[in-house]
């Protein structure tokens, strides 16, 4: 697959979150209608995908990738927080710019709605519903890792965060799928199930150009050199090198290593946005690390998929 294949593959998924922060400049999603949408997505449409693309795959019935998906994307994410904190000590980032913020944006990458578009187009629903649990080892990671990271506090509250229809949803159909009874869901609740869930990665990807519009009204404050610089280095070139070298030295399915290879790839997500903002970190700080590797990402993004499928040897 050549680069340029690659780059547009992967434009039409940035282009969706560019749209999603022109409707919220232009005030056609905000407010309510805002919050009312990410509920949407996260409490109905993305536990039908989840079902969806699970329940009935012949991937998802091979024990390693039901058990070690999970466990990588805790790995992962809890060194890429590790590095991106030691990162920002070496930078010399001080309390105002949030090297502990700085550390949970940089240190996790979009691992759900720029990732599942991109592998569902490469290798199909087999390989998607890999990068789902690889997902939820991301969420544990945040939840806990991450959130002692930013406060040094307790993470009760993190993990309650994780029983969520989300973590219901991806237990039960995998349940469903290693017990066979997948043949035995009714057809129109499987229909229902498909419909609802093709809206979810979509609707996620405009909702991410959304949250991050909330911020553009001062442009001038959101480049700062260091930040942006310290991030993509991290982001875009340290993790993605050590991820690759993890998926290239341990035996792991085809499945998984395609996983490793787009997961790498990913700039930083949106969530660390939404978190430093309920706990009392530098919101700023995560979303000049999110628009900078964003942007930059749109680049770099299509040369390590293409680097790591050579790799690899998946290409």
């Amino acid at each position: 697959m050549t680069i340029g294949s690659l780059f547009s593959l992967i434009l039409p998924v940035f282009a969706m979150i560019a749209v999603g922060a022109c409707l919220r400049r232009f005030h056609f999603i905000e407010g309510d209608a805002e919050r009312s949408l990410v509920r949407l997505v996260v409490s109905l449409c993305m536990p039908c995908l989840v079902f969806d693309t699970i329940v009935g795959n012949p991937a998802l019935r091979d024990p390693g990738n039901v058990l070690l998906p999970p466990l990588a994307g805790f790995a992962t994410a809890a060194i890429g927080l590790g590095v991106a904190l030691v990162a920002a000590r070496l930078l010399g980032f001080g309390e105002e710019t949030g090297p502990r913020t700085f550390a949970l944006s940089a240190g996790v990458c979009n691992y759900r709605y720029l990732p599942l578009p991109i592998v569902l187009a490469l290798w199909g629903a087999r390989t998607q519903g890999v990068v789902l649990l690889f997902g939820l080892g991301v969420d544990m990671a945040i939840w806990s890792v991450g959130l002692i990271i930013l406060t040094g506090a307790s993470t009760r509250e993190g993990w309650l965060r994780l029983v969520s229809p989300m973590l219901v949803t991806l237990v039960a159909s995998v349940l469903i799928n290693l017990s066979g009874l997948s043949p035995h869901i009714p057809g129109l609740f499987g229909t229902m199930a498909r419909s609802l869930g093709v809206c979810a990665v979509p609707i996620g990807l405009v909702m991410t150009g959304v949250n991050i519009a909330n911020y553009l009204d001062e442009p001038s404050r959101l480049l700062q050199w260091n930040v942006a610089a310290g991030a993509c280095a991290v982001r875009l070139l340290v993790l993605p090198a050590l991820t690759l070298g993890i998926a290239g030295w341990l035996p792991w399915s085809v499945e998984m290593r395609r996983v490793f290879v787009v997961e790498a790839a990913m700039p930083a997500g949106v969530i660390p946005i939404l978190i430093t903002r309920h706990y009392g970190g530098h919101p700023l700080t995560a979303v000049q690390v999110t628009l900078s590797t964003t942007a930059v990402g749109l680049v770099t993004c299509p040369l390590w998929i293409r680097a790591g499928l050579a790799w690899l040897g998946l290409a």
